[in-house]
């Protein structure tokens, strides 16, 4: 039987967003539970399949079918007290909370890797409610690929990250961004690291990706995760049990603890770092080879994670990463930064993306993509510049999204810069037809420019593709005047940031020469 995924994406998530509406419990409190009780399922339903697997191979052996059997189908052991059938059958006067609580330690304490994982808070929660919840979870339909419980578990996450607000999105990074950046730098095989990891969306699209392509993630991929927060950890762990994906996630804070030995290790980096980061002690990291172009003099970590994923490729590494639109265009010492980079050449690919694609803010972002083996190409003189602001699909009045034939179309742009095959598995012949008629790159106006690197420098070393790739007539609705709104804003909160940093520099150099105090901003 067909499963529609979306309708029972959109059944549980109302089914589950009622019972926490009708209790006293906030969104961050009901969040990791409800995630922990998809993941008991997922696990739960892998774990009957291996069953009936092994008692198919059983023919009279003598020894009991155990543990280590399970494992080596690559599935975690479940014992009997875990059983989601067993939860669910609980009588009402059992305390159901300590019995799920039971149940996560007891699948901790026989997979290892899930120690100290998963959420043991379920006394929080009223009887009735679990009892609802564990109910709600059982509607599941099982799909022999088992991929069903990780589209449920993504769902569910973003739909917490939208209610959790900037909290959210911390752990969360919008699915078709995440997808957009993987399909750009293309992670067949090799180490993959995200140094600002979340919830682990970048290594779940890395491995879809990979599946796409008729290979096996496990076999093609390894992927290291580094992340601050505990909480986020866990998640992230859970996320990537879901998907049957196995990596090194370690806590620690990025910036002061290099805990992957990073320098030049990975073949592919992706992240979504948080953006103009202030605070961050530069006396700490001045000497660390991570950041081989210098300390930004401002108080703004974003050219810290910029040099941070640089730093961590290999000599052909790729990175895809997001970035606040402020970065493109930075003066000063960011700017110098961004000189280097751009004359080392190591960037390959810059994409405007526009409003209201994150759960929490509706400022739009850059996507910056590095490609260290460009100096032996024949882009190695080049940036791709992409305005993708006009292309999106509106979820709602507030979000938006790339339906997969966007993104295989943005994707295809990049390959045929670089000469690539294109894809249209997902629809992109009619969007590449009417931009590429002759199937070869070309710079569309208004979409796609391919800039020299004369042509960056006299846009002051800018890498804002709206500079490059010019304008075309279009219809301006409500939608879009709103979105021109909010950049409008943002560049001058850009341009009065740079400002007040030039008075600062011209007030102290005049101060200095006059033997006085330097003036403070």
């Amino acid at each position: 039987m067909s499963i529609n995924i979306n309708d029972i994406q959109k059944e549980l998530w109302a089914s589950a967003d009622e019972l926490r509406a009708n209790s006293k419990l906030k969104s961050n409190e009901y969040s990791v539970p409800v995630l922990g009780l998809i993941f008991l399922r997922f696990a739960d339903f892998k774990f009957s399949l291996a069953e009936k697997e092994l008692a198919l191979k059983d023919t009279g052996r003598r020894r009991k079918i155990g543990k280590d059997d399970y494992q080596a189908l690559g599935v975690m052991y479940v014992p009997e007290e875990a059983r989601f059938s067993k939860l669910l059958y609980l009588p009402e006067g059992e305390n159901i909370g300590k019995a799920i609580n039971d149940a996560m330690k007891a699948i901790e304490s026989e997979n290892e890797e899930l120690k100290d994982v998963l959420p043991k808070t379920y006394n929080r929660l009223e009887n009735e409610t679990l009892i609802a919840l564990l109910k709600t979870f059982s509607k599941i339909e099982m799909d022999i690929e088992g991929d069903v419980f990780g589209k449920i578990y993504e769902y569910f996450l973003g739909k917490f990250a939208s209610a959790e607000g900037q909290k959210g999105g911390e752990f969360f990074t919008p699915t078709s961004l995440v997808q957009l950046i993987v399909e750009v730098i293309e992670p067949y095989n090799g180490r993959i690291l995200d140094p600002a990891c979340g919830s682990g969306g970048m290594f779940v699209q890395s491995a879809r990706f990979v599946k796409n392509h008729h290979q096996n993630p496990s076999a093609q991929i390894m992927v290291y995760g580094q992340e601050k927060v505990a909480e986020t950890v866990r998640l992230c762990k859970m996320n990537m049990a879901v998907h049957g994906l196995a990596g090194d996630i370690r806590q620690g804070n990025t910036y002061y603890e290099n805990l992957h030995n990073c320098k030049g290790r990975f073949d592919f980096v992706m992240a979504n770092p948080p953006f103009n980061v202030d605070k961050v002690s530069k006396d700490k990291i001045k000497d660390d080879p991570r950041y081989p172009f210098g300390m930004p003099s401002n108080d703004n970590a974003n050219y810290l994670w910029i040099q941070e994923f640089y730093s961590a490729l290999n000599k052909n590494g790729r990175a895809g990463f997001v970035m606040a639109n402020s970065a493109s265009d930075a003066r000063g010492s960011e700017m110098e930064i961004r000189k280097k980079l751009i004359l080392n050449p190591v960037v390959d690919v810059m994409i405007s993306i526009g409003n209201n694609f994150f759960h929490n803010v509706t400022l739009p972002c850059t996507l910056w993509f590095f490609d260290k083996g460009k100096k032996t190409t024949d882009r190695k003189d080049t940036v791709l510049f992409i305005d993708a602001r006009n292309i999106f699909t509106q979820v709602d009045r507030a979000h938006r999204e790339f339906a997969p034939q966007q993104i295989e179309f943005i994707a295809n742009i990049v390959r045929l810069y670089r000469r690539e095959v294109i894809e249209t598995v997902n629809g992109s012949e009619e969007l590449l037809k009417e931009h590429f008629p002759n199937g070869q790159y070309i710079n569309v106006l208004g979409l796609c420019k391919a800039a020299t690197l004369d042509e960056i420098e006299a846009q002051g070393w800018s890498l804002n593709p709206g500079r490059y790739v010019g304008v075309t007539n279009r219809i301006v609705d409500s939608f879009n005047f709103q979105e021109r709104l909010e950049e409008l804003k943002e560049e001058f909160d850009s341009l009065n940031r740079t400002a007040w940093e030039l008075e600062k520099t011209i007030s102290h150099n005049i101060a200095m020469i006059l033997g006085g105090a330097p003036i403070n901003g």
